[in-house]
């Protein structure tokens, strides 16, 4: 099983490209959840995500031989630009199969570090069996994103580093896709201080670890569903499930409104872009997935930052509805002068700003003397869009909230 000292030989290796990222107390987020909060900025990284290490350790620990053949591996998007930079920095051929639905951005990203990007299947597993027929075929040596000691020990200086700046942490939180970062940091926190207590977080949509645990085996989905797409992944690693079998105390799940939240909430009181699966690792902490003590020196790792803009306009849209903060309505109203004026007074009284507004007397869904209005507003949370739609039923309005 991998050991501490598999993580310290990784160091070295690491340290030649990847950046030592910062560590930093949230007084937000400490007085959000009554624990005392340092984030793990991993989404500083280089690359933007913490892929680079394992990478950086896979690649640097070829034989010649297998430096000569080249690399080949699968990726939704974040191993694939550890890859290429790292093995781009070696003199490394890199050939990396992702996704048809990777994020355009993670594409680009792996393209410009050098990579030779090759899209096939829906999700990760699908790339997977492709990147492994290429290994086949062109005599490249595979290089997966977690289930390999060398990969994982990578990883693992990241608990290394958390150790030497927060000696005092109690509980690390740790995204769980494939497993390889948290049993790389499990190992390096366990033996290092077996009292520190190592939580997995898992999307909904993709948690298989859980059910793995409770069975003694390894369970895999038959798909996946989840923003996260960075912890998308059918099942964990069997290399990664001995080490979180031993070393991980518990694994909890997230859904993707709580990730959303958690997301917007780092945007805007951090002034931190992070993408879904470094999202829920804080969401677990906000939602109280897992008991903790007031005060109690928790680090949340935020793995990477390499989230779409297009996905980001998604997820802080579905971050603000959940927290009250953007509401979508439709009513209707008598086709006559000053029925829109009288609605909008009610809106205006209650200080709802209109985003905008939709007036249609054409829906076959209304009577001819009626008209149809749909009005994005912003709020100022849950309470505040009780009172507006309150205010709205009171004065007869029959309203549906579609958002």
């Amino acid at each position: 099983m991998l050991s501490l000292s598999d993580v310290l030989d990784a160091r070295d290796r690491v340290e030649e490209v990847a950046r030592r990222t910062p560590l930093e107390y949230s007084h937000t987020f400490s007085e959000l959840s009554g624990a005392s909060v340092h984030l793990k900025l991993e989404n500083f990284q280089r690359t933007g995500s913490f892929k680079i290490r394992g990478a950086m350790n896979r690649i640097t620990t070829l034989s010649a031989a297998e430096k000569e053949a080249g690399v080949v591996t699968a990726s939704a998007g974040n191993h694939a630009q550890g890859v290429a930079l790292a093995a781009t920095r070696a003199g490394v051929e890199s050939k990396i199969v992702m996704p048809k639905y990777a994020p355009t951005s993670k594409i680009k990203a792996t393209r410009r570090y050098g990579g030779e990007v090759v899209l096939h299947g829906i999700d990760y597993n699908e790339a997977q069996s492709k990147a492994r027929e290429i290994e086949r075929e062109e005599g490249r040596t595979y290089v997966h994103a977690f289930d390999d000691e060398r990969v994982m020990a990578g990883q693992g200086t990241i608990g290394l580093e958390i150790l030497e700046d927060c000696p005092e942490v109690e509980t690390v939180i740790v995204p769980i896709g494939g497993g390889g970062l948290i049993s790389g940091i499990a190992t390096a926190l366990k033996e290092r201080d077996d009292g520190v207590r190592v939580v997995g977080v898992q999307a909904e949509g993709a948690s298989s670890v859980a059910d793995s645990l409770n069975k003694g085996s390894i369970q895999e989905l038959d798909s996946v569903d989840t923003i996260a797409d960075g912890i998308a992944t059918r099942c964990v690693g069997e290399r990664p499930f001995e080490v979180i079998r031993e070393r991980v105390d518990e694994a909890v799940t997230v859904s993707d409104e709580e990730t959303a939240v958690a997301l917007t909430y780092l945007l805007e009181r951090s002034k931190t872009l992070v993408e879904g699966a470094a999202a829920v690792a804080l969401a677990a902490l906000l939602f109280r997935k897992f008991d903790h003590d007031e005060g109690e020196v928790v680090v949340p790792v935020l793995s990477g930052g390499n989230i779409d803009l297009n996905t980001l306009t998604t997820v802080v849209m579905r971050g603000l509805v959940e927290t009250g903060r953007y509401l979508k309505i439709r009513t209707i109203l008598r086709d006559r002068p000053g029925a829109l004026e009288n609605l909008l007074e009610i809106v205006a009284d209650l200080q709802a700003n209109i985003y905008a507004i939709q007036h249609d007397r054409t829906s076959r869904d209304i009577a001819m003397s009626d008209t149809e209005v749909v009005l994005d507003l912003e709020t100022r949370g849950e309470e505040h869009v009780e009172q507006l739609l309150s205010a709205l039923r009171e004065h007869g309005y029959e309203v549906d909230v579609l958002v």
